[in-house]
């Protein structure tokens, strides 16, 4: 790969010598999440990863995989399958192009991310090419490493503004011996109330989610994983009718891919508020994490809407508009507060002093 690199850094060299604007391309997937990039004009340079791709470190016994960046996501999950293991944080591709670099960079996680974590803590190194050229490298791949800042959790989720991954190790999971899906027939009220009261329970509860059906009522899932023993002691202790194996696994697939009816809304909002909290009202609602995520399909005015994810101890993201709109005035995610917006300010400039990589993709103005 030393000749794709070599050409990627010629690319970014003569961007930055003539101040020309970089628009990091993977998969093209998830080109709908963030601000708005500008428009590809003279200006603008496509630095395309697609080039960066392949797998090349895997040992099924460590419990670790490395791949370039350009890697397709579908053919890490391929891998990690034949071996019996997973990325526990079980991310959305939305789209056979998506790539792992572009997983890391978005850090969406999807159903599992209930008892698997989120996407930064499986990512334990990275290699990220930088404005000046140069491949920096942090982590690496074994779990317990402590040789300086943890900069890999940064990247994640950093929507490419501090440079272009090219090449990440992650973690990963065993998969589960067995999987079972539990459903009840709940108001938004009482399935937010039995979320809530599992959560300090040692149930093997992977994933939760509920939708309203018809009127006030609604329908509450949740996808037991683990060893036969426990998933069968859950069952008895929880209760709900078991859902067929086959429409169990479609039903959760379509929720990660957002390919359920729900999704297909004009404009999506979500919000991460703290676990507790109750029904928020703002329109139709499906709710993941056991309460903590809520899809809302509506369109919401954005400072009302984040006043009311604040005092619920979490943010909002206008995550989708299907059709072309006014975004919120400081952007689609939530305003950073000063202390931070200044530590990411000073980060920025660190990794990218003329502002070339993602202009404003993640934070709006930076």
């Amino acid at each position: 790969m030393d000749h794709v690199i070599a050409q990627l850094r010629e690319q970014v060299l003569d961007a930055a010598n003539k101040k020309n604007t970089i628009l990091i391309e993977g998969g093209g997937t998830k080109g709908f999440y963030g601000n708005r990039a500008p428009q590809l004009a003279s200006s603008c340079v496509a630095l395309k990863l697609s080039g960066l791709r392949g797998i090349v470190n895997y040992q099924p016994t460590e419990l670790v995989v490395t791949a370039w960046a350009g890697t397709p996501l579908q053919e890490v999950i391929d891998t990690l399958a034949a071996s019996q293991q997973i990325l526990a944080f079980d991310p959305p591709t939305f789209g056979a192009q998506a790539t792992l670099g572009g997983c890391v960079a978005a850090g969406l996680a999807g159903p599992g991310r209930y008892a698997g974590g989120p996407v930064k803590d499986y990512v334990l190194g990275t290699q990220l090419l930088t404005a000046s050229g140069n491949v920096l490298k942090f982590g690496g791949e074994v779990m317990k490493n402590v040789a300086g800042y943890d900069v890999s959790r940064l990247l994640v989720g950093s929507m490419g503004m501090f440079g272009a991954l090219t090449q990440i190790s992650v973690k990963v999971a065993p998969k589960p011996q067995e999987v079972c899906t539990l459903e009840f027939d709940l108001d938004e009220a009482k399935a937010l109330a039995l979320c809530h009261s599992w959560r300090p329970q040692p149930l093997p509860i992977s994933a939760t989610a509920w939708q309203v059906t018809e009127g006030a009522s609604g329908c509450l899932r949740v996808r037991l994983a683990g060893a036969g023993a426990a998933l069968k002691a859950a069952r008895q202790k929880m209760g709900g009718q078991v859902v067929p194996e086959l429409q169990a696994f479609e039903y959760w697939a379509a929720l990660r891919e957002q390919t359920l009816s729900f999704f297909a809304a004009p404009t999506l909002w979500r919000l991460a508020v703290a676990p507790g909290t109750p029904a928020l009202n703002l329109g139709p609602t499906l709710i993941e994490w056991g309460g903590g995520q809520r899809w809302v399909a509506a369109d919401l005015e954005a400072l009302a809407v984040r006043r009311l994810a604040e005092r619920a101890g979490g943010h909002a993201t206008l995550f989708r508009q299907l059709f072309e709109g006014a975004i919120p005035e400081q952007g689609v995610f939530q305003p950073l507060a000063a202390g931070v917006l200044d530590v990411v300010n000073r980060l920025k400039h660190e990794f990218d002093p003329q502002g070339l990589f993602n202009p404003g993709r993640l934070v709006h103005g930076l």
